[in-house]
């Protein structure tokens, strides 16, 4: 059996976690990790399990024990897939977690794949696709790209958009399902599997036949929220650019909160500062910055800011 599992794989913790999930729909959080913690007493060594419990546990204002729970999750899958390590922070105050687990976003992704359009545009009103094509053609004066690059493509969204205005379009995502749904598209002449948070010649963004210097743009729409510190990302597009290349990217906004700031969304937040001190030492020019927001979250909205930096 699976540690990570879903399922715990017995029917009768099963039978308790059901219980423990109709409460907690009631917002009967107490109860339901009283029965998630009977659930784990019959199969211990259920981490999804857990997780949950840590979920039940912080809705009912129990942090230590949610935090106990969330560190039982991540000792069972250490690559923690159901992003344990961003709860224990958020929980603890400590804010020391600067980086999202690879293996948490490339599942998450997964799971979002078949909706993620009908979601992100049809009901949280998600224009950044749009809004970023939109600042970069006017920061650039209308420019052709002979070359662009679309990090963390996704289904294709800003690829949609950049299309018409470019000659040859690559895509890359750490999400297998995502790519899928982006190649079904026919979008892209070059689609691969990368992760912006390792350093470059591990990310896959240069493979054996991607050369160094090929792109003329690199666009990053509403992928930066799931990276945190941004160091391997500028450290790709160093080697990714071509001299007066373009980098055109998306954030959500850090105000005066701090440089990386984790939510409890458990995405991350980048300030203005932090932003253009790493263009700066990028040896990059911004060319346009435009506060904006990005897409609803709930009943909030999420302010945002877009850049045009380039080489």
């Amino acid at each position: 059996m699976s540690t990570h599992q879903l399922s715990s794989g017995d029917l009768l913790a099963d039978r308790r976690a059901d219980y423990a999930r109709m409460l907690a729909e009631s917002g009967e959080f107490a109860g339901a990790a009283e029965l998630m913690e009977q659930a784990l007493e019959i199969v211990h060594g259920w981490a999804a399990g857990w997780f949950r419990l840590g979920e039940y546990r912080e809705k009912a204002g129990l942090v230590s024990e949610a935090v106990a729970a969330y560190r039982a999750a991540l000792d069972l899958v250490p690559e923690d897939i159901f992003g344990a390590s961003l709860k224990i922070a958020l929980l603890s105050g400590a804010q020391k977690t600067r980086q999202a687990p690879s293996a948490y976003v490339g599942r998450l992704f997964d799971d979002y794949a078949e909706r993620f359009d009908a979601a992100l545009v049809e009901r949280l009103g998600y224009s950044v696709p749009q809004t970023l094509t939109a600042l970069l053609l006017a920061a650039t004066g209308n420019r052709r790209f002979a070359h662009a690059v679309d990090l963390g493509c996704g289904t294709g969204l800003l690829g949609a958009e950049l299309r018409a205005q470019v000659d040859r379009l690559e895509g890359y995502d750490l999400s297998a399902g995502m790519l899928a749904k982006a190649e079904a598209k026919g979008l892209y002449d070059r689609l691969g599997e990368a992760d912006l948070s390792l350093a470059p010649e591990a990310c896959g963004v240069f493979a054996a036949d991607c050369s160094e210097r090929r792109a003329d743009l690199a666009a990053a729409a509403d992928v930066l929220m799931y990276i945190g510190a941004l160091d391997p990302v500028f450290a790709i597009i160093t080697r990714l650019l071509a001299p007066a290349g373009i980098f055109a990217f998306s954030v959500e906004d850090a105000g005066g909160n701090g440089d990386v700031v984790l939510r409890p969304s458990l995405r991350f937040a980048h300030s203005e500062i932090y932003v253009r001190g790493l263009v700066k030492r990028a040896g990059m020019t911004l060319l346009a910055v435009e506060k904006t927001t990005l897409r609803k979250d709930g009943a909030e909205t999420v302010p945002g800011i877009l850049f045009v930096a380039q080489r």
